[in-house]
């Protein structure tokens, strides 16, 4: 039985929904609070949900009704300039989940409404005061909240992690503008497979999302920064103007450019990848998320983690009384995972902008690279067969208040 009983968590975005419910179905009564005004409903563009995270999702009873609203695509490629190269998967495990953002946060807000979870908006947060017995925030509008622990979950800009560190590392920007679209248009694809695409200028990728659409991500450089209001401050005819320019000589992506309008173009803004966090808690304050360790996008890995993450949190809780034990044990569980997964993605990263002379070297060496670093024995088989157990309890070492000793997850 857990000695803590009770829980505030900041943020309504994906690790919050699913930190607060895997938390009320391990017996701790948990509220979120949102700065929005509502719902996330129609905010963000397309992302990958993989294996792990679908898993993930089916510890709080979501993973089903996830997998209603996303797009399989159990198949991969890349391609730079007219060369196409099948990407080898693990035939063992599900199709990736392709799935829109403004859906997934439904999915997690109304199962964890369906949970009991009280979700509480327009409630940004300024301060918290931490005692021997609990902690005690204060919000914007002036309310107050107090409760055994405080969950951030509060993205990449974390108020929390400011509370918890005054001098944490704030998040990286990658030299790099996000935008998607689903449009009607009619290319020349395999079915059920997702491309990655060394463009002339710049990286973008490609999926069938239906009979004569197509659905598309750019990966727009960019030596200025732009947060995602500030992006979406510039019209969109504009960014369509640069789009159709960048991609213009690309097959198919120009043809994708040309065929989005304004109305469908989705303004992502910078993409960002957290360097390591030092501090993940502080006596009753504890990090989840994006807030604490957000992989670049190109990992596949972002939201998988998050949710792996909120769900190891609970388990924490759960089975160690204290909290800073809990948090410890916690941390010892995540920290190698995340940052492994988020090195990775920063290796591509530096691949997305080859100039003329990488980008024919890369053509020479596509099919040298599929038998060796594309390899996914050897660089996703770990990412993608990882799987919480939930009913395993989590302990720590005698000798470490840090260390489980408990099966954290297992390889299917």
């Amino acid at each position: 039985m857990s000695g803590i009983e009770t829980a505030l968590v900041i943020g309504g975005g994906i690790a919050g929904p699913v930190a607060a419910t895997a938390l009320r179905k391990a017996g701790i009564e948990a509220r979120v609070y949102e700065a929005y005004p509502g719902p996330a409903h129609t905010i963000g563009s397309g992302l990958a949900l993989a294996p792990n995270g679908v898993a993930a999702l089916d510890v709080i009873g979501a993973g089903d009704a996830v997998r209603d609203i996303a797009v399989p695509v159990p198949r991969m490629a890349l391609s730079v300039g007219p060369k196409m190269l099948p990407m080898p998967t693990l035939g063992d495990q599900p199709p990736l989940q392709l799935v829109e953002r403004s859906e997934l946060h439904r999915v997690l807000y109304d199962r964890a409404v369906a949970a009991g979870v009280p979700v509480e908006f327009g409630k940004r947060l300024v301060s918290a005061e931490q005692a021997a017995d609990g902690v005690r925030v204060r919000f914007a509008d002036g309310t107050t909240a107090t409760a055994d622990v405080l969950v951030g979950a509060d993205g990449i800009r974390s108020t929390v992690r400011r509370l918890i560190d005054p001098d944490a590392p704030g998040p990286d920007f990658t030299g790099m503008l996000g935008f998607g679209a689903t449009v009607d248009c009619a290319v020349d694809t395999e079915p059920e497979t997702i491309v990655f695409a060394y463009g002339a200028r710049a990286y973008y990728l490609y999926w069938p999302a239906g009979p004569g659409r197509i659905s598309w991500g750019a990966n727009l450089p960019s030596k200025e920064y732009l947060s995602l209001p500030e992006a979406r401050r510039v019209p969109a005819e504009r960014w369509l103007e640069i789009l159709r320019e960048t991609y213009g000589d690309d097959t198919p992506g120009g043809q994708l450019a040309r065929a989005t309008t304004p109305a469908q173009l989705e303004v992502v803004g910078a993409l960002h990848i957290m360097p390591p966090v030092p501090r993940w808690y502080r006596d009753r304050m504890v990090l989840v998320g994006d807030a604490v360790h957000a992989p670049s996008n190109s990992s596949g890995q972002g939201a998988s983690l998050a949710i792996e993450s909120a769900i190891q949190l609970a388990r924490c809780l759960r089975d160690i009384p204290d909290p800073a034990t809990a948090f410890a044990a916690y941390e010892s569980l995540r920290r190698p995972r995340v940052e492994g997964v988020a090195a990775r993605a920063a290796k591509i990263n530096h691949s997305k902008t080859p100039g003329p002379v990488a980008r024919k070297v890369m053509q020479l060496i596509m099919p040298i690279m599929a038998r060796t670093v594309m390899n996914p024995e050897k660089t996703l088989a770990g990412e993608h067969r990882y799987r919480i157990d939930w009913d395993e309890p989590v302990r720590v070492a005698p000798e470490s208040s840090s260390a489980p000793i408990a099966g954290p997850m297992k390889t299917v």
